[in-house]
């Protein structure tokens, strides 16, 4: 008897742990807010291959998937060098969409060494599979470049479930390619033969193992081909069979059609859908430039009306950056389907979440080509802004990634594709780390503006509902009304300052020991902003709103607030906890005579100690930035003056992330992690700013006439440098280096830092 019970108890605990792993992997359960059966046909294609230079795809789980490949067949350093995903590495002097609106449309121009291309798509609805669409790509000589440069064009198309097509093949030309998919029905893409300055023509019929392996089984597939009698020219190879280990003959579901040009020239890929019976003739040469000019007129239409820059003041030349700077969100919007990889404390090992689809903006196609929670709510705060529907479509699909706890992985790597840009150690994630959930930010926008209906606002309630709790179940401190990210690494100590990658800004100084006892004065402001939302949207949809009430009341009460982080010594509102500022970087040998590494110490006496974290910078602001301080709070005086302060965060170029005085302000964080919220400049934090300022000063209040200063003064300057850094580069950057202006980190970055848009037309 005596050994039973310890049995049953053990029993019992590992069915517990069975039930609470399984959560893991569970969606919740809870009516979707997205039905893809009732999904916008006008949406269903789209550029939607976010990480390539020029891709489309349908949002549908296995699609038919297109894209651009190009190069010169004379580089100047000899070394064939082909682009087809978007890479830094590339040394493109420019590239992006000039306008796009996100449903029909979009004209990008990319700048290479010796020529510029434009690629122009446009899309014509009928039928009942998306219609058809029409790209086109144009190429012209650069100034300074070789004016009698040959580029070759290579225009693939293949399928995720090795869709069988039938191509028609004249005289090395793949002329057309017919399919029938369950998505696409019967179907059509034709490669009409460019009227002229054709040197080559090569197609490339072969197997492709997976999408990602795209561009290296086409440079398996090149070979020089004889032009005339002392020229040759790098072409495809034509049908190029591939066999498996058992030397059986794999299926070909790779085509190319490769044109050799030179310059200027013209190419068009038209693709027709049979369901659409009623198109009288189709969408190419005269009637594609009609059609895509028409589509041009009417976006400078809607984007001077719901961002009246003229009116502004702004000239020409600013509103073509701004349309750049916005199109190139949309342009950037991705359609990924696929599971994350996901662990719990559960687990031993990590498992797959269940496969799922995601419609959403991206921070940067080079660099960040997929979805992140804690971007994704600053993006939609300017893409709501035009279109409404395409907002609560990409808002709907991250919360239907929410799983039975109520967590939503922080960065969504769906696909094989996806994962190819991302090192393995930093896939899988773990169901306890949270991360902003600034999508509240676009939600409490599109409800204050009146455009949500009582329907959507009843289908993502009780996924809202469920979020809140796993935050006040997962993210809470060790005292009531506090709060502190997890995922510190507290056993390191190769890091000078433990990142808190869960909070979004990484490397900014957090309590220099991580402990239970740590108070987040950021994470807290999330929570009070999202219980004010939470009430609003439970009294929009009839439910009890009285206990978000109480709780909004309860975080935003600023005695509590000072409590728990407001630094009387510093005049700051600080975070808290095991923390001393007197660290640094040093090498370390484990034994005599070996290898040294870069280790951190403690350089005082007493260490560390329960205290605030007395950093000033972007965490001090969030009392102000989500607007918990009333207008008539001495401290919003204080920290109006902080900010204003060139010693602090003010610069010509907007605010830095981290006080010029602060003992980490540029340092290191490791050996090789350079600093990244220590100083620099972020647009999402300055908008956050702007529109604050905004706020307090169009509100009565004794420091209303000083918001307002401050308010005109910081929005010049971060749109001053932002655009005259646009110009100087070609790119919007992800960062601005606070002592020159001058843009930093990965570019094009036209995430949250477009949201200059909106800070030009001041719509926030």
């Amino acid at each position: 008897m005596l050994i039973a019970v310890p049995a049953c108890i053990f029993a019992t605990y590992a069915v517990w742990n069975y039930r609470r792993a399984a959560r893991l992997c569970t969606p919740l359960d809870a009516p979707k807010v997205i039905d893809s059966s009732k999904a916008d046909a006008r949406r269903f294609w789209g550029t939607y291959r976010s990480n390539l230079y020029f891709g489309l795809r349908t949002r549908s789980p296995k699609s038919l998937m297109l894209g651009l490949m190009w190069f010169s067949q004379f580089p100047h350093d000899g070394q064939l060098s082909i682009r087809h995903t978007c890479e830094q590495g590339d040394g493109l002097p420019k590239y992006g969409w000039l306008k796009h609106d996100g449903v029909k449309f979009g004209v990008q121009e990319i700048v290479d060494q010796d020529f510029i291309l434009t690629t122009d798509f446009a899309k014509r609805f009928g039928g009942k599979h998306g219609g058809d669409w029409t790209a086109r790509i144009t190429g012209r000589k650069r100034e300074g470049g070789n004016p009698n440069q040959v580029v070759s064009l290579i225009f693939y198309t293949t399928h995720e479930n090795s869709l069988p097509m039938e191509p028609k093949i004249h005289k090395r030309t793949l002329t057309v390619l017919h399919g029938e998919s369950p998505e696409l029905g019967k179907f059509s893409i034709h490669f009409p033969r460019p009227s002229k300055n054709v040197k080559l023509s090569n197609f490339l019929a072969t197997h492709t193992p997976n999408v990602h392996s795209v561009k290296d089984i086409v440079m398996q597939s090149l070979q020089y081909v004889k032009l005339g009698k002392k020229k040759q020219l790098i072409g495809l190879s034509g049908f190029v069979g591939k066999h498996d280990e058992n030397n059986n003959e794999l299926p070909t579901n790779l085509y190319a059609q490769q044109w050799t040009l030179e310059l200027p020239f013209e190419m068009e890929i038209v693709f027709e859908s049979e369901s659409f019976a009623t198109r009288a003739d189709m969408l190419e040469g005269e009637v594609f430039t009609d059609t895509l000019n028409k589509y041009k007129e009417a976006f400078d239409a809607k984007f001077e009306e719901k961002f009246p820059l003229k009116a502004k003041g702004f000239d020409h030349s600013q509103k073509g950056f701004a349309q750049a700077a916005f199109s190139n969100m949309l342009g950037g919007i991705g359609y990924f389907y696929g599971s994350s990889r996901v662990v719990s404390r559960y687990l031993k090992e990590p498992v797959d979440y269940w496969e799922a689809p995601l419609y959403t903006a991206v921070p940067s196609r080079p660099f960040f080509p997929r979805g992140f929670l804690w971007d994704e709510g600053f993006h939609q705060l300017l893409i709501s802004h035009w279109d409404t529907s395409i907002s609560t479509d990409i808002i709907g699909h991250w919360l239907d990634l929410m799983n039975a706890e109520g967590w939503i992985p922080r960065e969504q790597i769906l696909g094989d594709e996806a994962r190819t840009k991302v090192p393995a150690e930093f896939i899988t994630q773990h169901n306890e780390n949270a991360n902003p959930p600034t999508l509240i930010l676009p939600i409490k926008a599109m409800i204050d503006k009146g455009v949500l209906d009582r329907d959507y606002l009843s289908k993502i309630y009780p996924r809202l509902k469920t979020w809140f709790s796993w935050f006040n179940n997962t993210q809470t401190g060790s005292l009531p009304s506090t709060y502190r990210w997890h995922g510190r690494d507290g056993k390191s100590d190769r890091e000078l300052n433990p990142k808190t990658l869960t909070s979004g800004l990484d490397d900014y100084p957090r309590a220099s020991h991580p402990s239970e006892i740590e108070r987040h004065v950021d994470l807290r402001c999330w929570m009070a902003f999202a219980a004010g939302l939470m009430a609003d949207i439970a009294e929009a949809v009839g439910q009890n709103s009285d206990p978000y009430k109480q709780t909004s009341a309860y975080l935003s009460d600023v005695k509590l607030l000072d409590k728990y982080h407001w630094s009387v010594r510093q005049q700051m509102y600080s975070d808290f906890g095991n923390h001393t500022k007197f660290v640094k970087l040093v090498h370390r040998s484990t034994q005599p005579g070996g290898p040294t590494r870069m280790v951190r110490i403690v350089t005082s006496r007493t260490g560390p100690t329960s205290r605030f974290v007395n950093s000033f910078g972007y965490v001090s602001l969030f009392p102000f930035l989500l607007q918990i301080l009333k207008p008539d709070s001495p401290r919003l005086e204080t920290i109006l003056k902080g900010l204003r302060d060139p010693d602090k965060l003010w610069t010509d170029y907007g605010l830095r992330s981290l006080s010029r005085t602060d003992p980490l302000y540029m340092k290191y964080n490791t050996e090789h992690d350079g600093p990244y919220w220590r100083g620099s400049i972020w647009i999402n934090i300055n908008f956050l700013s702007v529109r604050a300022l905004h706020f307090y000063g169009n509100t009565p209040g004794p420091y209303r006439s000083f918001a307002k200063e401050i308010y005109g003064e910081l929005r010049r300057n971060l749109i001053g440098n932002i655009y005259r850094q646009y110009v100087t580069s070609g790119f919007v950057w992800e960062q601005y280096d606070d002592g020159t202006g001058r843009g930093k980190g990965t570019h094009p970055f036209t995430g949250w830092s477009s949201l200059v848009v909106l800070m030009m037309a001041e719509q926030y």
